[in-house]
């Protein structure tokens, strides 16, 4: 059992609570955390629940779209930027989907059998942002900064995206299961005139990468500078790095780029 539980009716009480997040869990959707407490691997001292928190609502506003990080995955999957709805819709299943979180699928740790994150790769090509709390404040940096630190100590609050017409490709392999796990997942976008080139897998390793060496050198064979795969239950690491070329070499042609 918990010992103490925390549900915040704003924002900004969640921020409050949360403070520096020490000594705290935080529950979204609790696909991830539910099972682990059912089986006794989790038992959080405290835990600050966000389903009053006001952070589950889709807005546009000064030229981008903001997602709280209560959003479900399964409001994304008819949402109009087409690279976030074809990722949605291959998230684990129906079930999981209308529970699981935006944010909490940012944030989920590595899976001991199978990677996790899908949703990191569309967002980090098409530019997003990730607005936080924790310890010295709010901050909003690039979804791939984010990930890249340290970022236990941190609330994630929403995701912003410009809205910017680009063009976008997505190309990857999953493995047939009742929860549809990634193998690896490449995803591209690109500005109508050929600028601004973003690119990113998942599934491969811990977090979603940001394929830069390919950015810059439009060489498929540049994507195993950018990622090490790793092995689990799902596939190999060896398997990973052969298919990988192959899915970027995919997506940039998609993206009409050579």
């Amino acid at each position: 059992m918990t010992d103490q539980v925390l549900v915040p009716t704003s924002a900004d009480e969640a921020v409050s609570l949360y403070g520096s997040g020490e000594g705290l869990t935080v529950f979204a959707g609790g696909t991830i955390l539910l099972p682990e407490i059912a089986t006794g691997k989790l038992r959080p001292e405290r835990a600050l629940m966000l389903h009053k928190a006001g952070l589950d609502t889709i807005r546009t506003e000064n030229g981008r779209t903001v997602i709280g990080a209560m959003v479900p995955v399964a409001a994304l999957v008819d949402h109009p930027i087409d690279l976030l709805a074809q990722t949605a819709r291959h998230v684990a299943d129906a079930e999981v989907r209308r529970n699981a979180t935006v944010g909490g699928n940012i944030c989920a740790p590595p899976g001991p059998d199978a990677q996790r994150g899908d949703l990191a790769a569309p967002l980090m090509a098409l530019g997003a942002r990730v607005r936080s709390a924790g310890a010295g404040g709010e901050r909003t940096e690039p979804i791939e900064d984010f990930l890249a630190g340290d970022r236990s100590g941190r609330l994630v609050l929403e995701v912003e995206l410009d809205d910017v017409e680009r063009r976008t490709a997505a190309a990857g392999l999953r493995r047939r299961h009742a929860h549809s796990y990634a193998v690896a997942a490449v995803v591209g976008a690109v500005r109508v005139d050929g600028s601004d080139l973003r690119l990113a897998a998942a599934g491969v390793a811990p977090t979603a990468v940001r394929l830069r060496a390919v950015e810059e050198s439009r060489d498929a064979g540049d994507v195993l500078r950018d990622v090490q795969p790793v092995d689990d239950a799902v596939a190999s690491a060896a398997y990973r790095s052969s298919i990988l070329p192959k899915l970027v070499r995919e997506v940039l042609d998609r993206l009409e780029l050579k």
